[in-house]
């Protein structure tokens, strides 16, 4: 149990490291408005949630949810939404409809996860595979405990001063930024489109 445990930690971590930065400019964009730490936590619990479900069912043979194919062009998520804040920001137009900042909602913070999360299905799904319902079990326990801490340690670097501060001032110009590069990487790893 032990060593399935730290084996779920270390592939926690290889595969979501990247999620720190994106989640960071979250909290930044959220900055100052009410129950944001809760939005960004139920969000990436559902993206989250939905790369599990679509590892096992396919682990299992169960179906085939998504061709492998497919899983690149999640790629046109983050690109689609890193686009809409990029032109929003050229436009002006940064605050949601009450003005109490850059508005963050729950559906985006998980479509972004679960797009970002092509990588973690395909390494979940082999390991899924070789390894027990029993393990992989715990596996899916140890993820679902890390999403949380990852959370928070994202809201703990966005809030760091001087962190904090560069975050809120540069974020509507960051923000778009990362989720374009991060499309385009996702696009671009699974030669999508022939890339």
């Amino acid at each position: 149990m032990i060593t399935s445990i730290a084996q779920a930690v270390a592939l926690f971590a290889a595969t979501n490291i990247d999620d720190i930065v994106v989640l960071s400019l979250f909290f930044a964009r959220g900055a100052k408005r009410p129950h944001i730490t809760r939005t960004i936590l139920l969000g990436q619990y559902l993206g989250f949630f939905g790369i599990l479900t679509v590892a096992a069912i396919t682990s299992y043979g169960a179906v085939t949810l998504l061709p492998a194919g497919a899983i690149p062009y999640f790629g046109l998520i983050p690109l689609a939404l890193g686009i809409k804040a990029g032109w929003d920001t050229i436009r002006g137009i940064d605050e949601d409809e009450d003005g109490a900042g850059r508005s963050l909602a729950l559906p985006t913070v998980a479509a972004v996860t679960f797009a970002n999360g092509g990588d973690n299905i395909g390494v979940y799904v082999p390991v899924f595979v070789s390894n027990s319902p029993q393990v992989v079990a715990v596996y899916c326990g140890v993820f679902l405990v890390l999403v949380s801490a990852m959370v928070f340690l994202a809201r703990f670097i966005a809030t760091r001063p001087g962190i904090g501060e560069w975050l809120e001032r540069s974020e509507r110009y960051v923000f778009p930024l990362v989720l374009i590069v991060l499309g385009i990487v996702i696009l671009a790893e699974g030669h999508a489109f022939g890339l």
